[in-house]
């Protein structure tokens, strides 16, 4: 139980920073460039459709923002429940997450019932927008106690500082970008005219650049002071966490810049091409990496800083190591010679690595980045005409899905003494394992079938880059354990890096799915080369031996 409820605690952590960027989003959005009370005596069908919009998105996003912190303090207990053997209380109320978690769901309950009851009958009034504001603005200041940096003894208040302004400034930034995806869903079913569309693009171009000046300000003083050297920063869970938020922010500055590119060609020649017909898939993808960076930030969070754990960091030359060219493992020890080290390689004290465990994890890996390295080729000569046969190669998922089934936790079921449904509801770990092997058989299933369709208005080849990004925040989540021995930070880069290539695989699909040439060959190419990225990792796969 312990396992999931640190699991489940990582994937409500992103879902709250994606309730908190539309609520504290559609604020500013709403104060800084929707401005409703200069429409007051001049409302049209368009203003109000705008502004119901934007304060639908506002209540919704606070309510579910209070049921989250709610279930964040349950989860909370739970997992106290689970490792101490019995119930937390009372001592746990008179802790900071306690009363900090309270005074947050009290304040999100506030905001929700506010903007409902209030401000969506006042719509118009600049005081009632003001008022939804200063509650907002104590909910943001509430949680400033729930942070990493409020455990902290040195720079406490600054740090808890510096973290509330980046989690603000990448809610505007994010919640920004929710409310173009709803303008741009609203003018592609004709409920407002065309030329709403760049100009909301271009109102919050200025804010978007104000947004993420205040990430990076905020942000590089909190990395300096949390990982003070290069190995901190590539040899820990935190650094190596970071590592990927520095690169999932690079992606999505890089779709910001295609639509600012775009809204300034617009600007000077009027030229609707690359407005209508690619910025909003621009758009969705970059959304998908910012859900994604927000399950990061969650997890980055759960992660003692780099700082604190100096005994526990990996050389430059370890994680390397972990990903040097070698001739994958084909022949696998058998399941009597695992059993044999199993109680050595699992002891508290006296541990004694098992030769025979590491060669198991391994062959797994190896093996599977063949299936891998060989359906991404596939997939990246399907582009040529003269080779129509290879687009069958999402056959090879449902090849893959079995071999993982069988050999992925030698613990359990088929191998191990553990059933199946016992050790999915003790091990975190397993729990994931078996969501991934789901993932697996769904992926190769859909894909073959949504390739063999001849509907052009057929559903089903979106739901292959719903699935990579999905499984690419599920390795990114990946059983993030706080004080994890070195050994466990090593096997956790790997995952890091595939849940990283698995995201920019569903981008790349997804934009080929939706954009015109070249762009969507292009995009279609980059998927299949992440995916090959993801087959090179597994199979060059080293279990560290410690």
């Amino acid at each position: 139980m312990e396992g999931i409820a640190d699991f489940l605690d990582s994937i409500i952590g992103g879902i709250d920073l994606i309730c908190y960027s539309l609520v504290i989003g559609g604020l500013v959005w709403g104060l800084f460039i929707l401005r409703p009370w200069e429409y007051a005596h001049k409302q049209n069908k368009v203003h109000i459709i705008l502004t119901e919009q934007t304060i639908r998105l506002i209540y919704q996003g606070a309510f579910a923002l209070a049921i989250v912190q709610f279930i964040k303090i349950i989860l909370k207990i739970w997992l106290m429940d689970s490792i101490l053997e019995r119930w937390p209380f009372p001592e746990f109320a008179s802790t900071t997450q306690f009363i900090g978690g309270i005074f947050r769901l009290s304040l999100a309950i506030a905001l929700a019932t506010f903007v409902y009851s209030v401000l969506r009958h006042n719509a118009y009034s600049r005081k009632q927008w003001f008022n939804a504001a200063i509650i907002a603005g104590l909910m943001i200041i509430s949680g400033a106690w729930l942070v990493h940096a409020a455990g902290r003894f040195e720079y406490r208040v600054i740090l808890m500082a510096l973290t509330t302004i980046h989690q603000v400034s990448a809610a505007v930034w994010i919640g920004g970008v929710f409310q173009l995806v709803s303008i741009w869903q609203l003018t592609r079913q004709k409920q407002i005219p065309d030329s709403y569309w760049p100009d909301s693009l271009r109102r919050f171009s200025r804010l978007g650049m104000i947004a993420v000046a205040g990430i990076l300000l905020s942000g590089t003083p909190m990395a300096l002071n949390y990982i003070t050297s290069w190995n901190g920063f590539i040899g820990t869970g935190y650094g190596n966490i970071l590592l990927v938020k520095f690169l999932l922010l690079a992606i999505a500055l890089g779709f910001a810049w295609l639509n600012r590119r775009a809204v300034l060609q617009y600007a000077s020649s009027a030229n609707k091409h690359d407005v209508f017909n690619r910025v909003p898939y621009y758009i969705e993808a970059e959304t998908f990496v910012l859900i994604t960076l927000l399950f990061t930030a969650a997890s980055l969070a759960s992660q003692p800083p780099a700082i604190d754990i100096p005994g526990l960091t990996a050389t430059w030359g370890e994680v390397l190591h972990s990903f040097a060219p070698r001739i994958p493992l084909t022949t696998s020890p058998s399941h009597a010679a695992l059993l044999a080290g199993e109680a050595g390689r699992t002891a508290i004290i006296g541990q004694t690595p098992s030769a025979a465990a590491t060669a198991w994890s391994d062959y797994n890996h190896n093996i599977a980045g063949i299936f891998v390295t060989v359906m991404s080729l596939f997939a990246m000569l399907s582009y040529r005409k003269s080779l129509t046969w290879t687009r069958y190669w999402p056959v090879g998922f449902i090849g893959l899905g079995i071999f993982i089934l069988l050999r992925a936790d030698a613990e359990t079921w088929p191998n191990g003494t553990m059933g199946f449904w016992e050790s999915m509801l003790e091990n975190g770990e397993i729990f994931q394992h078996r969501i991934a092997t789901l993932l697996v058989f769904l992926l190769g299933g859909i894909e073959l079938r949504a390739r063999m369709t001849s509907d052009p208005e057929s559903k089903l080849p979106y739901i292959f880059p719903i699935l990579c990004a999905f499984g690419g925040l599920m390795l990114l989540t990946h059983s993030h354990v706080g004080f994890q021995a070195k050994s466990s930070f090593l096997i956790q880069i790997g995952h890091t890096f595939m849940g990283l290539f698995a995201l920019i695989m569903a981008i790349g699909r997804w934009l080929e799915l939706k954009l015109d040439s070249p762009g969507k060959n292009i995009a279609g190419f980059i998927s299949g080369f992440a995916f090959f990225q993801i087959g090179l990792i597994l199979i060059f796969y080293q279990e560290p031996l410690y």
